[in-house]
């Protein structure tokens, strides 16, 4: 019989290894894996794969019933919970939610993948190029020394490669700033992308009353149409001062969907509160004056007013907009 060899003896770099089993990691679903296994490209890999099985024949019924057209409302559920996690500051649901609009991704792909349309791998392809091509400031020989200058030429490399898709020449038949704007999109955030974008090459207001004066102008036409009781009319006239109404937000800097949301969610709170207290008296909303709505109306909005800030805080925030013309970088988004 050979002697046992000293384990002590073995150096760390000659200890015989064991062999490491191959296919997939057994580690349990929800346990931390180790630092190296925990590198970005290997856990989108495991993502996708995981996406993969779901969708085959073994995996999951609901996956593999899904399409493209079927997964529409997900998508579009999953990016509005993305922006509520932000509004939350929530670091730990904002990580979660956009895992979920991530997956809405690899779903889609996985999809055409197995329809032999493209995959995951073309997607990532298309956006780290166009992320280079639309960055010549930083990859390329252009200079761009402001965030205008730099969104002035993304917008003329968006132009060129609308028409190089078309197989046109750019002097025969030049494209719109505004193409790539999807009709699709609620009306809200297309007059925000659609204003934005004209207002890139420098069709814009001059100025913060100019907005003002312009919906006064609305407002009255309104008034005028309302008299006539013309029906089409007084439908044009509400979306022409809606869509000033998002001007002014983006001139401002904000953005109108959020804006909204909040003053939904205000009135909602508000209205609320006139319930409760309606109840505690044993009355009904529904069985009360006019005056009397009011009364509670007022009320609740005197209850739920937030603090007003401090001078130094409201000196602070009108330097802010002064010293950007009323706007904030905001105002400066991409698609």
């Amino acid at each position: 019989m050979s002697p046992r060899p000293d384990r002590r003896a073995l150096s760390r770099k000659n200890r015989p290894r064991k062999p490491r089993p191959r296919g997939r990691s057994k580690a349990r679903v929800g346990q931390r894996q180790p630092r190296r296994a925990r590198r970005p490209g290997a856990l989108f890999e495991q993502l996708v794969s995981l996406q993969a099985t779901l969708r085959a024949p073994r995996g999951c019924p609901w996956d593999r019933e899904q399409t493209h057209q079927s997964l529409r409302t997900y998508l579009l559920e999953e990016a509005y919970e993305v922006l509520e996690a932000l509004e939350a500051g929530d670091d730990a649901q904002l990580a979660a939610e956009l895992g979920d609009l991530l997956l809405q991704v690899v779903f889609h792909s996985q999809l055409a993948c197995e329809a032999g349309r493209f995959d995951i791998r073309d997607v990532i392809e298309q956006i780290q190029n166009k992320l280079i091509r639309r960055h010549p400031h930083v990859f390329g020989n252009i200079r761009a020394k402001t965030s205008a200058q730099v969104l002035k030429n993304w917008e003329q490399l968006k132009a060129e490669e609308r028409q190089a898709q078309r197989g046109m020449a750019v002097a025969k038949a030049p494209a719109s700033l505004l193409d790539g704007v999807p009709r699709t999109l609620p009306a809200l955030l297309e007059a925000h992308q659609l204003t934005r974008r004209a207002s890139r090459i420098g069709f814009d207001w001059e100025n913060f009353e100019g907005l003002l004066e312009k919906l006064r102008e609305e407002a009255t036409e309104l008034r005028e149409a309302q008299v006539r009781a013309d029906r089409p009319q007084l439908e044009e006239e509400v979306g022409d001062l809606l869509f000033v109404a998002v001007n002014v937000a983006r001139f401002l800097g904000m953005d109108p969907e959020a804006a909204l949301k909040k003053a939904n969610r205000k009135f909602a709170a508000r209205f609320r509160e006139m319930e409760q207290q309606a109840g505690n008296s044993g009355r009904r909303l529904a069985d009360l004056s006019r005056d009397d709505l009011e009364a509670l109306w007022n009320a609740s909005k005197a209850k739920r007013q937030p603090a007003p800030a401090s001078g130094e805080q409201a000196r602070a925030s009108s330097g802010r907009a002064h010293a950007s013309g009323g706007r904030t970088p905001a105002s400066s988004g991409r698609e």
